[in-house]
């Protein structure tokens, strides 16, 4: 397949206002994000923003990014426009929506994303990890992923839930919040109202599961650590600094 990879990112955040711009180690949050992107090395890597201030800071860095409209209601819709914007000749058949609040993730992650792909079935690919903490397991803020095992560390979607999922002895799994799309599921998946349990869940990838396309996790070993938070902002840096 021919991906490539889109950073969504947007100034507006009700925890932390600002937050692809905040300062770790001397660069902008966004920074560490794209370059992390850029080492995954399986296509270019591209930011989408609404933002004056993240483009200068992008393209000043030598990167590239794309301005979309401010009245997106989702990561995955600006990336979809920043797609026509980019690729208006449909030269990628895939598209990798990293989020732009990750700036320790492993590029690994990045590239294991595109696995699930080897199934000519599968409309989405999404990661996730077994859950080790015992309290993360009823925690609503970590999103669950059931699934069924259709080969080795990798699972059909089922569902997505913040409820404590599968009941009953067994591994549950932390899903990431990092998708691939083939080209034509992003346009399907784009056009599509939101789902009765997608707005109950308030989890996008519902949305998909409902209109019946298939989503497939690869099981990988550790969860990125996500900045959400002042205290999330301060953690990053002391281990970015080590």
């Amino acid at each position: 397949m021919n991906p490539v990879i889109l950073i969504p990112a947007r100034m507006a955040s009700q925890r932390l206002p600002g937050k692809p711009l905040a300062d770790i180690c001397g660069k902008p949050m966004i920074i560490h994000v794209m370059q992390r992107a850029l080492d995954a090395d399986i296509g270019p890597v591209a930011v989408a923003t609404d933002s004056a201030e993240i483009f200068d800071a992008v393209t000043a860095a030598g990167g590239t990014c794309i301005m979309t409209r401010a009245d997106h209601a989702s990561g995955s819709d600006r990336i979809h426009e920043a797609l026509g914007h980019l690729d208006p000749e449909g030269r990628f058949d895939a598209v990798v929506n990293v989020q732009g609040d990750l700036p320790q993730i492993d590029p690994r992650l990045i590239s294991d994303v595109m696995n699930p792909f080897q199934a000519a079935e599968v409309d989405i690919a999404t990661l996730a990890a077994e859950i080790t903490i015992e309290e993360e397991k009823t925690n609503p803020n970590v999103v669950k992923a059931v699934g069924t095992p259709v080969a080795p560390n990798r699972l059909r979607a089922l569902y997505f839930t913040r409820a404590t999922a599968p009941s009953g002895d067994g591994p549950l799994y932390h899903h990431i919040g990092l998708y691939a799309f083939r080209r034509q599921a992003l346009e399907r998946f784009d056009a599509l109202p939101p789902g009765a349990l997608e707005q109950r869940e308030k989890l996008e990838q519902l949305r998909a599961l409902e209109a019946g396309m298939r989503i497939d996790v690869e099981l990988v070993d550790t969860v990125p650590f996500g900045v959400d938070a002042p205290d999330d902002l301060e953690r990053a840096r002391e281990m970015l600094a080590g």
